[in-house]
């Protein structure tokens, strides 16, 4: 099974260091999260908008992210608004042949 595709997208009201700044302390926690194989970043400067492509082994550790204490804190947090969150599981035969990291 090639598990569980995250993307969450939202907008952002700060600059992009402070940004990096306020997300920093997050990454350990979020490389720590129970069946998360890998996260990207994103950012889009211009439009100031943020978020992250996430892969995880399967659905379950996916809500559990979703339901959980960092993404509790993350939509709380006053200069983030407008989330996006969409899940897609993986076409393995066709990633394979691109080289995705599945």
């Amino acid at each position: 099974m090639s598990g569980k595709i995250l993307q969450i997208n939202f907008k952002f009201s700060i600059s992009r260091a402070e940004y990096e700044e306020a997300v920093a302390p997050l990454a350990g926690e979020i490389a720590a999260v129970t069946g998360l194989r890998w996260k990207v970043w994103l950012m889009n400067e211009a439009e100031k908008e943020a978020g992250g492509i996430y892969h995880f082994d399967d659905e379950a550790s996916t809500n559990a992210y979703l339901e959980g204490p960092i993404v509790a804190q993350i939509v709380k947090h006053p200069a983030l608004s407008d989330f996006s969150v969409k899940q897609f599981d993986v076409i393995e035969s066709v990633t394979e042949i691109t080289r995705g990291p599945i």
